[in-house]
């Protein structure tokens, strides 16, 4: 769906509920109230995440980042918030029933989340229409902010991000040939190999085989004998990080020893903690790089630490930023209203956050410049 006829939609259902509310009185929105006599804006956002379910690691990354600057941004009390979190278990309709709960109640300024993009496809049209802003902290498919013009995402697209991963792999090994792997039912992985298989075909770079798996997959040693034989000098995998370190496990085991670079879904320590030597050489660019030295990282990486007993990773870190960025769009909105709030963060500009500078363009999309890591000894380092 395009932004236009989005509009139209969403304003057409909004003709609907406002005759509606002014038969019973009530605004349907969050406005009301919103502001204490202490001046503090209270706002209530609901979060769907992926907490159970086989990525659960994402959804737990999440939730603890939003947990963390939620305590952090109501602490200064300028800025009050509530969370109501749900759980989409990375399934669409789970997700689409989370958001539907969610938009029923008029107390909900915004919405973060949810996890993956297959479910934000069907979500973010949901909260569009409804006039509701929703931010994809995680959501890096191409497409994602065009929904509409409520729909907004601080995660670095796959088509920013593995365009500068593999021009830094391409230059530092003089590759001429490539694999690529994807997951072929899922709307991530298969934006990520779209923008794999462009991002090659652009460099002049010959792709001597596209192979594809499904979510759950769990024997892989068949693609992978024949990638060997054809000798690439990289592999390009599309992938959650489930299957992604079970593919680098199972490459290596048949001789493989290539580096592997991996779209978002590969970034996160699960993939080391999964496929422990096997993951060394995978390649990643991403906003997020915990040795940054940078005062606001360390404090972070330390609150986070102390709060958790592990290090946060790109996804912790990007819903940390997010509910900073709400924060700061609701006091320059001055009240806990969803059009205002909707304004507010269309506006946001040169925003310093863990991630480092960030801003909306104006579609809702991200502006900002990548790390590209690796994997080396068993742990994230810059790649150079």
């Amino acid at each position: 769906m395009n932004k236009k006829l989005g509009n139209m939609l969403r304003m057409t259902a909004l003709s609907s509920l406002l005759v509606l509310s002014a038969c019973s009185g009530s605004s349907g929105t969050s406005k009301e109230n919103s502001v204490g006599e202490d001046g503090v804006i209270n706002a209530d956002l609901g979060v769907i995440s992926y907490i159970s379910g086989p990525g659960a690691a994402y959804g737990e990354a999440i939730t603890n980042g939003f947990k963390l600057a939620q305590e952090e941004i109501n602490e200064k009390g300028e800025v009050k918030i509530n969370l109501s979190i749900e759980d989409s278990a990375g399934k669409q309709e789970q997700a689409l029933s989370a958001a539907q709960k969610l938009m029923n109640s008029e107390n909900i300024v915004a919405i973060l989340g949810p996890t993956l993009s297959t479910e934000m496809m069907v979500v973010g049209p949901e909260s569009d229409l409804n006039g509701i802003p929703i931010i994809g902290t995680s959501t890096t498919a191409d497409g994602i902010p065009q929904i509409g013009e409520y729909v907004f995402r601080n995660s670095i697209p796959e088509s920013l991000a593995i365009p500068e991963a593999v021009d830094k792999a391409v230059a530092k090994y003089s590759a001429k040939k490539v694999a690529i792997l994807y997951g072929n039912d899922d709307v991530f992985t298969q934006a990520g190999f779209d923008t794999m298989k462009k991002t090659a075909e652009d460099k002049g770079i010959e792709i001597v085989a596209i192979e594809t798996f499904q979510k759950g997959q769990s024997d892989y040693n068949a693609v992978l004998t024949k990638i060997k034989g054809l000798n690439p000098d990289l592999i390009l995998c599309s992938a959650l990080y489930n299957e992604g370190a079970v593919i680098m496990d199972q490459a290596r085991k048949v001789g493989i020893d290539v580096p592997f670079i991996g779209g978002n879904g590969f970034n996160s320590p699960e993939v080391i903690k999964i496929a422990g030597n096997a993951s060394n050489g995978l390649i990643v660019a991403t906003p997020w790089f915990d040795e940054k030295d940078d005062a606001k990282v360390k404090d972070f990486v330390s609150k986070y630490e102390n709060a958790y007993g592990k290090k946060p990773d790109q996804f912790a870190a990007q819903a940390y930023d997010a509910l900073y960025i709400v924060a700061e769009a609701l006091k320059n909105a001055g009240e806990a209203d969803r059009d205002k709030l909707r304004d507010a963060l269309a506006e946001i500009k040169d925003f310093d956050g863990v991630l480092g500078e960030f801003s909306f363009d104006e579609e809702g999309d991200v502006v900002m410049k990548p790390t590209v890591l690796v994997i080396e000894d068993g742990q994230f380092k810059e790649f150079k």
